[in-house]
């Protein structure tokens, strides 16, 4: 499907969310492209996609690298043509968080929700092939529901982060 290379970004002074790389052993799970969404949802893919693939059918929402999220600036969107990358975490976040800096609130939120989604997400691998079940195609994880849930406003803009 074309060349995929992580994007190699440095900042002097800023703080950044990258993903974790792991070196797999025969007995782990092969590395697969991970995608979350603002829902809670995590989707696992074990081929490079093209990212025109998943913003059709999310219209209102931009892609993002993990690796590519900084304090204070705008996060940059992954264009349609471009292939995703396995072993990469990437986000599908709504168009309107793509037009201002990202906020120290706003990141570390999206640093919790990638942990508490990865977390669970790792926890069904249970395949005995080695092969995720999340990463045959995608499956739907739920976070915490009712009192659980934790909401917070940012600021005064109107964005609402819901974990």
């Amino acid at each position: 499907m074309g060349n995929c290379a992580a994007p190699q970004i440095a900042r002097n002074g800023g703080l950044a969310m990258t993903a974790h790389h792991h070196n797999w052993s025969a007995s782990s799970p092969p590395a697969t492209l991970k995608l979350i969404h603002m829902d809670g949802r995590l989707e696992e893919f074990t081929q490079t996609i093209k990212a025109s693939h998943l913003l059709s059918r999310n219209p209102n929402c931009f892609l993002c690298s993990s690796e590519s999220m900084f304090i204070d600036s705008a996060v940059p969107q992954i264009h349609g043509e471009e292939d995703l990358c396995l072993g990469q975490l990437y986000f599908l976040l709504p168009l309107s968080m793509s037009r201002a800096p990202l906020s120290l609130r706003e990141l570390c939120l999206l640093a919790v929700k990638a942990s508490a989604v990865l977390k669970i997400g790792s926890s069904l691998r249970r395949g005995k092939d080695g092969v995720s079940s999340v990463a045959t195609h995608r499956r739907r994880c739920h976070g915490p529901t009712g009192n659980d849930t934790t909401r917070l406003e940012l600021g005064q803009s109107s964005r609402r982060i819901e974990l």
